[in-house]
């Protein structure tokens, strides 16, 4: 049986002479999938518009019904993430989460949001938190989230549903700590205070 090297090296020999070519179907066939520009990988859509991202993560914070106009206008937005500046990104899943928005959040998922152990927290989905902070639940859970939010804050947020997960982080030793100052680093490597 050949090994991978000797199988990589035996495809490239084959290539490199033309008796092989992985591509010459491909290349009989007319180029339908080029780029429109030299930044798009080929056959993806453009980018999404940044002011319905913003928008739709802004109302993530406050509105089940205008979430629900924009995503079921343009259903790429439920993942979407926006950078509210100095690299404090968020999506409409990660605003629900911080704020409680309980049914913000219901309607993302089941549009299908991903998951993230912010919204888990908020949720009171204790066996999500516990697996995604399964290696070192004091330290993960430690690190701010969105605008400096953090795990315990979403969890408090959750209300008595999401008691369970606060109660959990508590007993694992993390701190009382409902927000945390954001790392900024600024393009020359400065932080706002100091070096980077």
């Amino acid at each position: 049986m050949p090994t991978r090297r000797t199988f990589i090296r035996s495809s490239a020999a084959l290539i490199a002479t033309g008796m092989v070519g992985p591509f010459s179907a491909a290349q009989d066939q007319p180029d339908t999938a080029k780029p429109t520009n030299n930044n798009k990988t080929p056959g993806k859509p453009p980018s999404l518009n940044a002011d319905l991202v913003r928008e739709t993560v802004g109302q993530a914070h406050r509105s089940l019904e205008a979430v629900r106009a924009l995503v079921e206008a343009t259903p790429l937005l439920v993942n979407a993430c926006w950078d509210w500046g100095g690299g404090d990104f968020e999506t409409p899943l990660q605003a629900a989460a911080h704020t409680g928005g309980r049914d913000i959040a219901e309607f993302l998922l089941a549009h299908q949001a991903r998951q993230d152990v912010y919204a888990a927290a908020m949720l009171g989905d204790l066996n999500f938190v516990q697996h995604a902070l399964a290696a070192d639940p004091v330290t993960l859970a430690t690190v701010p989230g969105p605008h400096g939010f953090t795990l315990l804050h979403c969890a408090n947020k959750g209300g008595e549903l999401a008691r369970p997960v606060y109660d959990w982080l508590i007993a694992q030793g993390v701190p009382e700590v409902l927000h945390r100052p954001l790392p900024y680093i600024w393009p020359d490597g400065t932080a706002p205070g100091g070096k980077g």
